[in-house]
């Protein structure tokens, strides 16, 4: 027990276990509930259902009818868990900052390469996740839905994604970063 508890305790694991873990997650969840891995679709359903509260007339229409109804869905659902795992993750690696001075993104490398200022740090990072979620709609799919759950299918979108996927990435990296990390 105290050889698990250690292993779930590190701050960082090795990719070819973290990626095999996942791969027996992606399965599981289709075993169990009959769902493909994706998070990008919930906040369509959240965004949906509140704007359905607040305008309720105007969600009578195809893409909230059929491909994003507004609710308590199954992708809401695992958003939640995956907060709550990311919680019990940090808190069981001791790496949780909630309260404590680090705690409003002060890694050293965002430090140097954005600036000092705590509220830029959290800008960039939030126009960033639009971007992500923004792009995710346009591809079909996040990269959980498309790349894990696509690939475990072996879709050929998936592959596409994923090859774009990296590309972008070191782009957008070398772009960035220009030599300063």
């Amino acid at each position: 027990m105290k050889k698990i508890t250690r292993f779930f305790g590190k701050e960082l694991w090795s990719p070819y276990t973290a990626g095999a873990l996942l791969g027996l997650v992606a399965i599981a969840t289709v075993w169990i509930s009959d769902n493909l891995l994706g998070a990008s679709g919930a906040f369509e359903n959240i965004a949906g259902m509140i704007g359905q509260a607040l305008a309720p007339q105007q969600f009578n229409n195809l893409y909230f009818n059929f491909i994003m109804p507004p609710g308590v869905t199954f992708g809401v659902m695992m958003l939640i868990g995956l907060f709550i795992g990311g919680l019990i993750g940090a808190a069981t690696s001791r790496t949780l900052l909630w309260g404590k001075p680090n705690a409003l993104n002060s890694d050293e490398q965002w430090k140097r390469v954005f600036g000092p200022q705590t509220w830029k740090r959290w800008l960039l990072a939030f126009l960033g996740a639009i971007v992500l979620e923004y792009a995710a709609g346009i591809a079909g799919g996040c990269t959980s839905g498309l790349a894990i759950s696509g690939g475990m299918l072996l879709a050929p979108a998936a592959f596409v994604f994923i090859a774009g996927m990296f590309a972008s990435g070191i782009l957008t990296t070398l772009l960035i970063y220009r030599g300063r990390y």
